[in-house]
């Protein structure tokens, strides 16, 4: 089976990116999708993200909250790490439209988790870590010991993409003491940090195992016209350039 599915995780607010994932993607033989969080905020368009989301063309497996949705949703914003992080998503709140709001509060999963069997395999989709769900990336280096019960385990927040597998000891003599979990981080669609400045998508056979990482030209220039004489931090229009 050549079934492919997408996952995109860390929109945030960036409608040029967005779009451009979705016709790029629209060149394969997709059906279903998996969101991994932070459709909104840092961008300037986080209502026009959340009603192309609303409206895709895909059987949506999971959709759960960022950090992002979160600190909106909760009115809290004390595990931001800076102060324009903060004010970034105040201003996101206060011009969220009633659809959006309504949408992530209500129609997103509620917890940044999510657990799902595909095609016998067991899979967790986590936009942070099982250290902290929200704030806390997986990395490579990291002690991944506690994923040992999932086959495949899919997150974001790091706006870094990586693809891995990592081999548990096991007792099971017939894969030779082996135990798999392939780690998926399609990176950031609207705002990568990993100083490539396309916007980042995956999409995964779970049969197969194949992983394809894309990465797409969008209009970075018309996105960064949408911070003109709004109440944001220039850095967040700038870094959209260098992929910082």
């Amino acid at each position: 089976m050549n079934e492919k599915i997408l996952i995109l995780s860390d929109i945030h607010g960036n409608l040029n990116a967005l779009e451009s994932v979705l016709k790029d993607a629209g060149k394969y033989e997709i059906k279903k999708c998996i969101l991994l969080g932070d459709l909104i905020d840092y961008g300037m368009r986080s209502n026009e993200v959340v009603a192309v989301i609303s409206k895709l063309n895909y059987e949506i497996i999971c959709n759960i909250r960022g950090n992002h949705e979160d600190a909106v949703i909760n009115d809290k914003y004390d595990r931001f790490s800076s102060d324009r992080g903060r004010e970034s998503a105040q201003n996101t709140k206060r011009n969220l439209n009633n659809f959006s709001w309504n949408y992530i509060k209500n129609v997103m999963w509620h917890k940044s988790s999510y657990e799902f069997m595909l095609y016998g395999k067991k899979c967790l989709a986590i936009h942070g870590s099982l250290k902290d769900e929200y704030w806390k990336s997986i990395l490579p280096v990291d002690d991944l010991s506690a994923y040992y019960a999932y086959d495949f385990v899919l997150s974001g927040h790091s706006h870094l993409p990586h693809f891995f597998e990592y081999f548990h000891k096991a007792d099971n003599p017939a894969t030779r003491n082996k135990k798999k979990t392939v780690f998926i981080n399609p990176g950031s669609v609207g705002q990568p940090r990993n100083l490539n400045r396309y916007a980042q998508y995956a999409m995964f056979n779970p049969i197969s195992e194949e992983i394809t990482m894309k990465k797409v030209a969008y209009d970075i220039a018309g996105e960064q016209n949408t911070f003109e004489g709004q109440p944001v931090d220039k850095f967040y229009r700038d870094r959209l350039k260098g992929g910082i």
